[in-house]
């Protein structure tokens, strides 16, 4: 699938902070489970090292468990802890070595439990709210694990508020039914991931780069939407932009799809205009076929092109394109695309999960 179209906006430089990124292509989180015991391994140091050899500018880790009890319950999925420093380090500095960037995604399942066995017993019961000294447990655990990351040498962090898990629950009206000063509003619903990032800004310092993911649509439901309305995104954006995020990363599953009637805007150009910070966008880059299709079937995802990212940059709805699945079936895919290779682009297909290459 050769193109004529220039692909040089996606590879001018990206300052974030006092970060510079060599072009506008992140690598998406997506959990892999090759980590035993939580420790990532030398082959995860190699399986990231590829992305950054392969020209992408910004590597975002894979959802790794913060330094709580209940934070998540699969063995093979890594921690962020100080048992897991050592092993971190090396990731990292293979990424840099490479020419890469790399952030590490704080993660907190709360009760969607994914993978693995099920949580031991005695714990917590589905349904049930959160106490004060639990919340503050939590919150806790986030600043830890940022403290962590940076002393691993990460060069940011990114906490996961998105797709069901435990900060996404509190923003959802179906599942925080709190009446406390944690429910109700849209805005009350958001402080427990405002308090996160604010006692992570605390233990980091004011230049660390801090990402925060988010997303309208729940595994469960496609089609439900967090903030039904421009003014309720902003309500919702805005104590987690004045707790210190620098850049959101909008997890949408077609990232070109408008996300309110009466606008042309996708969720990440409606972030970037109510916050006023850079924006991540997401979903379905060069990939014909929605995500929880392509793990479902073992057809291959077709390949299409880049013109809507392009064009995404071009209108300013985006700073950065998160590529996802298409980027575990090419390692090299900044590459092929700044050399206008897309018909060297290999499918996504499910084999794809069974194997770090």
């Amino acid at each position: 699938m050769p193109t004529t179209r220039s692909a040089q906006a996606l590879f001018a430089p990206f300052q974030l902070k006092g970060l510079t990124l060599r072009n506008r292509i992140v690598m998406a989180p997506m959990t892999r489970s090759f980590s035993p015991g939580g420790i990532p391994t030398a082959e995860v140091a190699a399986y990231y090292r590829r992305r950054a050899e392969g020209g992408t500018g910004l590597i975002l880790t894979e959802g790794t468990y913060l330094p709580h009890p209940l934070a998540g319950f699969d063995p093979k999925v890594p921690r962020l802890d100080a048992a897991s420093l050592a092993a971190w380090s090396n990731v990292v500095g293979q990424v840099h070595a490479a020419g890469g960037r790399i952030f590490s995604q704080l993660w907190h399942v709360g009760m969607q439990v994914t993978g693995g066995p099920p949580p031991p017993e005695g714990l917590r019961p589905q349904g049930t709210s959160m106490t004060q000294p639990e919340i503050d447990q939590v919150i806790a655990a986030y600043g830890a694990a940022a403290a962590t990351a940076q002393a691993a040498g990460f060069d940011g962090v990114e906490l996961h508020g998105a797709h069901g898990y435990l900060l996404d629950q509190f923003f959802w009206e179906r599942t925080n039914t709190r009446t406390d000063a944690y429910g109700g509003s849209i805005a009350n619903r958001a402080r427990l991931a405002a308090e996160a990032i604010a006692e992570v800004r605390r233990r980091v310092g004011p230049d660390y780069p801090i990402a925060f993911r988010f997303s309208q649509w729940k595994i469960i439901d496609y089609s439900v939407k967090l903030a039904a309305t421009p003014d309720e995104l902003g309500a919702f954006l805005e104590p987690l932009t004045a707790a210190g995020v620098d850049i959101f990363h909008a997890s949408t599953r077609r990232f070109w799809e408008p996300e309110f009637p009466g606008s042309e805007h996708t969720l990440a150009g409606w972030t970037r205009k109510l916050t006023g910070r850079p924006v991540i966008a997401v979903g379905s880059v060069t990939l014909g076929a929605d995500v929880m299709n392509t793990f479902r079937s073992d057809d291959e995802a077709p390949v299409t092109g880049i013109d809507q990212v392009l064009d995404g940059l071009e209108r300013q709805e985006f700073d950065l394109i998160a590529i996802g699945r298409a980027l575990l079936a090419n390692p090299d895919w900044a590459a092929l695309v700044e050399a206008g290779a897309l018909d060297r682009l290999r499918p996504f297909s499910r084999t794809s999960l069974t194997a770090l290459f």
